[in-house]
C-alpha cells in the first residue's frame, strides 16, 4: 500500500471528525482509530489478524516497523501501560483515543512504530 496524494488532507479531516468521539470498546476505540488512519492514508483498509495482543494483531497488517522517533505524520504507534495504538501528528506528536475524544501525548512515549504507505 501507499500513501494516496490527497493522504494529508484525509487524515486531518479524520482527525477532525473524530476529535470529540469518546473511547467506546466495541465501536470505536484504539484498533478502531488505527485502521481508520490507514484508510484515510492509503486508500485501503488492511487485512487484520486479532491476536493475543496489540502488538502482534498491528504486525500482523504486514507494515514494516520502524524506531518511533523515525515515525512520521499517519504512521502507527504503540504506547504502553496500558497498551494502546495512536496515529503520529507530527514529529513529536502521537494522538490517542481517549474516554471523550482524541488525547494528545509526545511520541517519545511509543515503544513501536509501522511506517504506513
Amino acid at each position: 500500500m501507499t500513501r494516496r496524494p490527497e493522504w494529508a488532507v484525509r487524515l486531518a479531516a479524520l482527525l477532525s471528525a473524530v476529535e470529540t468521539r469518546a473511547f467506546d470498546a466495541h465501536r470505536w476505540n484504539c484498533g478502531r482509530f488505527a485502521l481508520a488512519a490507514v484508510e484515510a492514508v492509503t486508500g485501503t483498509t488492511p487485512r487484520v489478524r486479532i491476536l493475543p495482543n496489540l502488538e502482534t494483531t498491528a504486525d500482523s497488517a504486514g507494515f514494516p516497523r520502524v524506531a518511533p522517533l523515525r515515525a512520521r505524520m499517519g504512521d502507527v504507534v504503540l504506547a504502553p501501560d496500558p497498551d494502546r495504538l495512536g496515529v503520529v501528528l507530527d514529529a513529536g506528536r502521537v494522538a490517542f483515543v481517549g474516554p471523550r475524544g482524541l488525547v494528545r501525548a509526545p511520541l517519545t512515549l511509543c515503544t513501536i512504530a509501522w511506517r504506513i504507505g
